[in-house]
């Protein structure tokens, strides 16, 4: 393994895209192979590099790492995203645990019958408002950062998952003054700023050419 960090999984957001927000976040470049079909799978399995048979699949300092949460994990211990202590740790995990949660109903979404898209898509309204956005609104509102006085993972979550649902509901932070100046001071970091740019590895909203490639490559998960 070479010293770059490299991502295998598909050209597209999916498990993989808070990996790509937080690299960027610490100054990290990678590369990435896309997964494009079935047998580029396969071979990943058939060489071992899967430890749960799951893609992401990030190369990093020698590792192959598996597991959304402990390649997140690792890359914020790493790179000081993690807080100051044991006790940061904890409530920065809560916080990334609850975007994470939000995150899935999202990510999910896409691959729901056209028949299920509207319940779905007002179901994750529904929670964003209720159950999700009004504990960040709280966290912030004696702080720039959801826990202690530098940036971490669950910032750069937060910023993540509140983009995420912008696309989807324009006007959902219209209540959420506190996210809202959250947001501009996150898009202000000459890291972040760069991410959102045009041409970088964020990925767009999936469309139907990433649905159809993931449950291609997939397959066995589709059946």
């Amino acid at each position: 393994m070479s010293g770059k960090v490299v991502l295998h999984y598909f050209n597209g957001r999916g498990k993989m895209e808070s990996v790509r927000w937080l690299l960027a976040a610490a100054g990290v470049e990678f590369e990435e192979v896309f997964l494009t079909k079935r047998e580029h799978f396969d071979k990943l399995l058939n060489d071992g590099a899967l430890m749960f048979q799951q893609v992401p699949l990030v190369e990093i300092d020698g590792m192959q790492l598996v597991q959304s949460r402990a390649i997140l994990n690792y890359i914020a211990g790493k790179y000081n995203l993690y807080g100051k202590d044991l006790k940061e740790r904890a409530l920065i995990d809560m916080y990334a645990e609850g975007t994470s949660d939000l995150m899935d109903l999202i990510i999910m979404s896409v691959f729901a019958p056209p028949e299920n898209k509207q319940k779905q898509l007002g179901n994750i309204e529904q929670k964003a408002k209720e159950r999700f956005l009004p504990v960040f609104e709280k966290g912030l509102a004696n702080s720039q950062f959801l826990v202690g006085n530098q940036l971490s993972r669950a910032d750069v979550h937060l910023l993540e998952v509140t983009l995420m649902l912008q696309e989807l509901f324009p006007t959902i932070l219209s209540t959420f003054p506190k996210i809202q100046a959250f947001q501009e001071r996150m898009k202000a970091l000459p890291r972040i700023s760069k991410f959102l740019q045009p041409g970088s590895a964020r990925k767009p909203p999936p469309d139907e050419v990433y649905v159809k490639t993931v449950k291609e490559v997939l397959s066995h998960l589709f059946k």
